[in-house]
Formats: C-alpha cells, structure tokens, sequence
C-alpha cells in the first residue's frame, strides 16, 4: 500500500479494475481497487469518488490518472496513521 502524507492530507496510489461484480478494496503490495462502473465518461471515476469518502468519512478527490488505470487519490484533512488504521481495522 502506498500512502504518503502531504499538506492537505494522505494521498494513496491505487489501481483501478472496473466493471466487476461490486466495489471491492484488495489492499496488498499494489493496491487494487474493484468498481461496478464501466470506464466511460468518468463513470468508474465518480464511483471510485463517492466510495471512498463514505469509508473514510472524508472528503476524497482524484488528483492524477483520471484516464488511467492507475490513480492517486487525496483524502483530505487526513494523516498517513488513521488511513493505515481504518485499513486494517476495515479491511
């Protein structure tokens, strides 16, 4: 899992696998993210979005890789700790 801390929160680099069964985290040495959305205009990205904060109660923004694969996310006013606790508390 990649995470790192910047001024506005913990920003975590993930993939994305669209189009599966349901929204689904993998959390392993590359961090995989399964969504239901297909990749077509920006779909998988609002999904991706919206899950996210509902688990981190938080806001969440894509900061690169909008047509891509793989995405870093911003999850604001956060740090590096509580997002590596959730995780293995959640997950």
């Amino acid at each position: 899992m990649k995470l790192s801390q910047s001024t506005e929160g913990t920003i975590l680099e993930i993939k994305v696998k669209p189009r599966s069964s349901k929204f689904e985290i993998k959390p392993n040495d590359s961090f995989i993210i399964l969504c239901k959305e297909p990749p077509i205009k920006g779909r998988v990205n609002r999904e991706l979005v919206k899950e996210l904060s509902k688990l981190f109660k938080k806001k969440v923004e894509i900061i690169s890789g909008f047509k891509s694969k793989q995405k870093k996310i911003l999850i604001k006013n956060s740090n590096v700790g509580e997002i590596e606790k959730l995780f293995r508390h959640e997950l």
